[in-house]
């Protein structure tokens, strides 16, 4: 019987604030960064101009990432922290009301009137901003924002997914840039795929289609564009 209370689930939704931080500056990484750089060859840049330009996307959305990560994430960390100041209020002007309230969601999720009357009870005595935030505002320890992790989860892979396309290039035969870069941009998004996929517990099939996909369009998108520009100019 002790063996059960020492056990604690892990949940898969647990990871999901790190994990969509981390899935989406690497996609964007690699889809960015390998685009970019299709574009500038398809324009017949040197392959020292492909490089400098793959650098400095690097550089530039890691950074872009990382600020837009923090601001988006703080203003939702904002909004949190004002429900729960307005909550904290509520909850010291009319303690009775608020107890009623959280009785009455438990009475649309199923319970009995008198069963949920105990359980608010309950609960307000324990906690009553936590059983408040979780039932009424839907915050919990699981989903509540972390504007620093998220920056820097955003920036760290990021900065992984866009190497991958420059090492393709550094790596790659200089005639063959295009079809280089694509490919390996194209099989390291399947991989990023399978990936999230397998840590979000997933199935991988169409999480590997369809960042592949667009991955696939971005690319030919950019180069076609380069393409026509690098004739015009």
């Amino acid at each position: 019987m002790r063996s059960l209370h020492r056990h604690r689930e892990r949940h898969l939704v647990e990871r999901i604030g790190w994990l969509r931080a981390a899935v989406l500056g690497a996609n964007d990484g690699i889809v960015s960064t390998a685009s970019l750089i299709v574009g500038v060859a398809a324009a017949s840049a040197a392959k020292a101009d492909i490089v400098l330009a793959g650098t400095a996307a690097l550089v530039a959305g890691a950074m872009s990432m990382a600020a837009g990560e923090y601001v988006s994430v703080s203003s939702q960390s904002d909004t949190e922290h004002a429900d729960l100041a307005r909550e904290r209020e509520e909850l010291r002007a009319d303690p009775a009301g608020e107890q009623a309230e959280l009785a009455g969601i438990y009475v649309k999720r199923g319970l009995d009137p008198e069963l949920a009357r105990r359980v608010a009870h309950e609960l307000m005595e324990k906690n009553a901003l936590a059983a408040h935030a979780r039932d009424e505002l839907g915050i919990s320890q699981i989903s509540t924002a972390r504007p620093i992790q998220a920056a820097l989860t955003s920036a760290a892979t990021f900065s992984a997914g866009a190497a991958m396309p420059l090492i393709a290039v550094l790596l790659g035969p200089p005639g063959y840039l295009i079809f280089t870069v694509s490919a390996a941009s194209l099989v390291f998004l399947g991989i990023l795929g399978a990936l999230g996929a397998r840590t979000g517990g997933a199935d991988l099939l169409r999480p590997v289609v369809r960042v592949t996909f667009w991955g696939a369009m971005a690319m030919a998108v950019t180069a076609g564009i380069g393409a026509l520009i690098g004739h015009a100019v």
